[in-house]
């Protein structure tokens, strides 16, 4: 199977749309806001159309109320890959949440179960006291697994925490603990633009984008609509509070922009983080359409000997 990974803002999506057109391949959206019906123009989700010529598995499959942990991604992603599979087609995992695929290829270590009691301990000793105190503690204590969950997941956040305060282990050594071996081959492309500068102008441009095209509209409709808090899971995606902050008048029109823009560079790094740990990839330019086209489809037909 093929993945085609890298960091928001860096044209995956187009590629992957592109290389349907000329391979027998069925894309695995791995994006952890793309599940969420009532979202579109603040996630980048493919258009309508988009996904007419190219539709995507794993999309608009929960409603923004609903928990969608990376376990439940892990099983539904083996369960259309075997679809794809049995169907003779090659399966083609896009996106940009480094921690699925990252569970994908290693899967999940014996991890403690879920512990209301515990997160509301946490919530109730860390969370009133200033604004990032639930990231600080997580820095704390596992400085290693806080530089690979952004400082607004609070749902990873308070799952590490948890862990921790359970078995007094630490969540990045338990992941370590692991015999899990992905039971089929894959041929990684990793997508990037040719600098760090190119790829925060795309973020700024496809921000100002998204905002002339309705994301503020589109928040007004969901918390009118959907009769949500600002708890809910599918507010947690980037950007979506910020804007329901600044119509609430809470913040600038400015402060908002460079919020998200500051949030999003911060997620970019990130997940640039994460690349760099992959081995035996193909690093491809994003900005070179047609070269990084022609590039996947002859190390594919290479690699897969068709």
């Amino acid at each position: 199977m093929i993945f085609l990974i890298g960091p928001t803002a860096s044209n995956k999506t187009k590629l992957a749309i592109k290389l349907s057109q000329f391979l027998p391949i069925d894309l695995i959206s791995v994006d952890s806001c793309l599940i969420y019906k009532e979202l579109n123009i603040g996630i980048a989700k493919p258009s309508l159309q988009d996904l007419v010529v190219a539709p995507h598995r794993l999309i608009n499959i929960k409603n923004i109320k609903e928990n969608y942990c990376v376990e439940s991604f892990r099983k539904d992603a083996l369960f259309e890959i075997e679809e794809i599979l049995s169907a003779n087609r090659i399966p083609l995992l896009v996106g940009g949440t480094m921690f699925y695929f990252n569970v994908l290829l290693n899967g999940l270590s014996l991890l403690p179960p879920r512990n209301d009691l515990v997160r509301e301990k946490i919530l109730k000793d860390f969370s009133c006291k200033k604004k990032y105190s639930l990231y600080d503690k997580l820095i704390q204590i596992d400085p290693e697994i806080s530089y690979k969950i952004h400082p607004n997941d609070l749902q990873r956040i308070i799952r590490a925490l948890e862990i921790y305060f359970i078995s007094g282990n630490k969540m990045s050594d338990l992941i370590k603990f692991n015999n899990y071996e992905f039971p089929y081959n894959v041929i990684k492309f990793i997508v990037f633009p040719e600098s760090k500068d190119i790829l925060h102008k795309r973020i700024e441009l496809r921000l100002k984008k998204m905002l002339s095209s309705g994301f503020k509209e589109e928040v007004e409709e969901v918390f009118l609509n959907n009769d949500v808090g600002c708890n809910v899971p599918g507010m947690k995606c980037l950007g979506y509070i910020d804007v329901y902050n600044y119509i609430l008048g809470k913040i600038t029109y400015d402060d908002m922009f460079f919020k998200i823009l500051h949030s999003t560079k911060q997620l970019a790094k990130k997940q640039i983080t994460w690349l760099k740990s992959y081995r035996n990839c193909f690093w491809i330019n994003s900005m070179k359409e047609e070269i990084s086209i022609n590039f996947m489809i002859k190390n594919i037909q290479r690699i897969l000997k068709m």
